[in-house]
Formats: structure tokens, sequence, C-alpha cells
């Protein structure tokens, strides 16, 4: 079936959501004041029992209804999309300049008549509901302007042509989440990330629901799965990304507890090798340490003076092989140490 014709300065938004009757109406609502560019917007739904459809279709969206996960729900929507260009948010993004599509859509057509396979991202600027963290924002949003490999995730929002998706091989079904950090990783091995101009905005609702601490430290535990390639275990635990109604205080220490389990199972060889991936992961992002110490201190040069001196040992294979010795005592002193969270 042949797609409707668009103007050249044409993009689909589209928009995965399951239950996202409340923050959806503020995303819709900064869609219709975009400037400068034609928009379809279509809602990929995985199965609302709230109003989110009927909040879609009242704001003249198209509702994709798909198979519960965000990166099928996207699959399909990119598939019922007729413009040329794709842009992915969550539904709780929010766009706090009226021609911030229009100004993205610009500065990726002109990169990509030099780099074929680039795709686009913005910074993150957080909305918050509770006071404190402060430095904890400050450093992820420095972090979400970094554009280096692993900082880039879908509240960031992403933008490329549908030919580079494509390419890509689509979003990753495999899990309900990690669709993001998939395809941001084929593009940074594959082509190129553009900082987009101008910040998106992105609730800390979970942080706040879940406890700061407790959330971080999930985060990087099944960071740290993916990259050892526990799939298994992580297909086998849905209450690691909850859906947002759901959110409560997390208890982090039994994910520990069946993570260290599982991979008690594994053949020794195999056992070995989860270390040294999981160490190699922590040993390649050091640099945040001098990053937080930057985002703290922004008249400072920790992350440069990082990248220059202290790298290489960072990163070396004897830091990797302590790491791989050290990271399972780490883990369950992690789990002791859940009560102080906060």
């Amino acid at each position: 079936m042949s797609r409707t014709r668009l103007p050249h300065a044409a993009a689909a938004v589209l928009i995965p959501t399951l239950n996202e009757a409340t923050a959806l109406p503020r995303l819709l609502h900064d869609l219709a004041q975009q400037q400068g560019i034609v928009l379809e917007v279509l809602v990929a739904d995985g199965g609302s029992s709230d109003l989110t459809t009927a909040i879609a279709r009242r704001a003249r969206a198209r509702v994709v209804a798909g198979p519960r996960g965000r990166g099928a729900q996207l699959n399909a929507a990119a598939a019922a999309a007729s413009a040329p260009w794709l842009i992915c948010l969550h539904a709780d993004s929010r766009l706090p300049h009226p021609r911030q599509l229009a100004l993205a859509l610009t500065a990726l057509r002109q990169a990509r008549r030099k780099s074929a396979l680039v795709a686009g991202h913005w910074p993150l600027r957080f909305v918050r509901e509770q006071p404190g963290h402060d430095a904890l924002f400050r450093h992820l949003e420095a972090k979400s302007a970094s554009n280096r490999p692993g900082t880039v995730n879908g509240d960031q929002g992403l933008v490329l042509h549908r030919d580079t998706l494509r390419a890509l091989g689509g979003f990753d079904e495999g899990l309900p989440f990690f669709e993001d950090q998939r395809l941001a990783a084929k593009v940074f091995a594959q082509g190129r990330f553009l900082l987009l101009p101008g910040v998106i905005e992105t609730a800390a609702r979970r942080f706040e629901a879940e406890g700061h601490a407790p959330r971080m430290a999930l985060m990087a535990l099944i960071v740290g799965a993916e990259a050892a390639g526990l799939h298994d275990w992580l297909a086998s635990l849905p209450g690691l990304y909850r859906e947002q109604r759901h959110t409560e205080r997390l208890k982090v220490a039994p994910f520990v507890d069946s993570l260290l389990a599982h991979i008690a199972t594994l053949p020794t060889a195999q056992q070995r090798r989860v270390w040294q991936q999981a160490a190699a992961l922590v040993s390649g992002n050091a640099w945040q340490l001098a990053q937080w110490l930057e985002a703290q201190q922004p008249q400072g040069r920790w992350l440069s003076h990082f990248d220059e001196w202290l790298a290489p040992f960072a990163d070396s294979a004897l830091t990797r092989s302590a790491l791989s010795l050290a990271l399972p005592r780490l883990l369950r002193a992690l789990a002791r140490l859940e009560p102080r969270f906060g």
C-alpha cells in the first residue's frame, strides 16, 4: 500500500503508551503548538485500560494498537506512519519551544547530507515535584548532553529517518524495555548521534515514586545484566520495570539475590565471562565519576582531565580484571546497604 505524499518538512510522532491518561494530554498540547512542521501523531498503545486512547483520539491523534512492549508498539506505529521522518517521544515528555521539532528536523536533514545513518536526541531537563537530590539531577542532565555511547535513552526523544530505522533493523522487541538503548547502541556503532537544539523535559516521577537511590541502583543492575548478556534473567522478571501507575518504593535486594542466584547456575566459564563483561561496562563508564564532579562544579575541567590522564588506566586490562573479582562482593554489599538508601 502506497503512503500518502506529505510535505518535505513532515514528521510522524510516535508515542508508546500504556495507561498514560494523566501525562499524555500535556504532550499532545505541546505537539499542537509546534510551528514550521507538519506532524502526524500516532499513539502506539499497548492495551490501556484507562482513557489514554480516548484522549488521543479526541486530540485527533491516530491510535495504533499493537503487542505490549515499547519496541513492538513503536515498530507498529512506524509501519503505519506516512511521513519520512520519525520522532519517538515518551508520553511524559514536554517540548518547551514551539519550533523545537522544526529545528530538530532542519538540523538532521543537514547532517544527513554528510552521513546517511544519523539520528538525533535532545538533552534532558527533569521536571520534579519533590525537592532535593539536586546533585543527582545535575549529573543526569549533564550526562544526557554528553552524547557518549551508553548515555542515550528514550526519555531524550529519538529523531531519525524511516530509512535509517529500516537500516538498523527496527526496534528490538525482545524485552518490554531496552528497545531505546539497543537501537542507540546500533546508531553509535554504525553511524552517529546528533545532539539536537534545545532540551526535552521529562518527569522525574519514577525516581520520586521508587526512591532515587533504589532506582539508580536497579538501573545499574539491569544495564549490567544487559551488557553481560543475561537476557533470560531480564526477561524472567517483569517487575524490573513496572507500569508507572503501579510504581512504589523499590526493594533492590531481591533483584540482586535473584541475579546472583541466576549467575550461580551458569557453567564456570560462562560465569567468568559474565563478570568480565560487567567489569568492562563499569571500567568503560568510569568517566561518569568525573562528569558528576563537573556537573557540580561547571568551572572545573574534570572530564577533560579524566579523558586525558585517567581513562587509559580506568579502562585497562588490570582494572577490568580487578573489577571482575570485586563485583560479586560489591553486589552483595549493595543488597545489605539497601535500608540506608534515600
